[in-house]
């Protein structure tokens, strides 16, 4: 069974203020992200589910037109293919699990 430490992986720019390391298994990958206060992700789609998970600080999803301001203690599902952009509100650390591998982010 591999062990990962975090602290090994270089981080990737996502879009401007999204840092993430990636792990990928043979069906998922993780994206822990570092995300500064105020940075937008754009609206956007894709075939995975994906579980968010706020780690520390407070992040707003809108997912199919519909806003949800979450932090610490609450996880998001986006189902496959909803359209989703999201905002950080302050500071975040965030952990996303996707749903099969994004092959994309293995070429970042």
């Amino acid at each position: 069974m591999p062990v990962i430490e975090l602290a090994s992986i270089l981080p990737k720019t996502i879009v401007a203020g999204y840092d993430a390391k990636f792990i990928h298994t043979a069906g998922m990958t993780f994206s822990y992200l570092d995300v500064k206060a105020g940075a937008s992700l754009p609206a956007h789609s894709h075939i995975h589910e994906q579980v968010s998970h706020v780690l520390e600080g407070t992040f707003q999803l809108t997912i199919e037109g519909e806003p949800i301001e979450f932090g610490p203690g609450t996880v998001v599902v986006i189902p496959s293919n909803a359209v989703h952009s999201g905002l950080a509100i302050t500071d975040c650390k965030i952990l996303d699990v996707f749903n099969p591998v994004r092959e994309d982010y293995r070429k970042l």
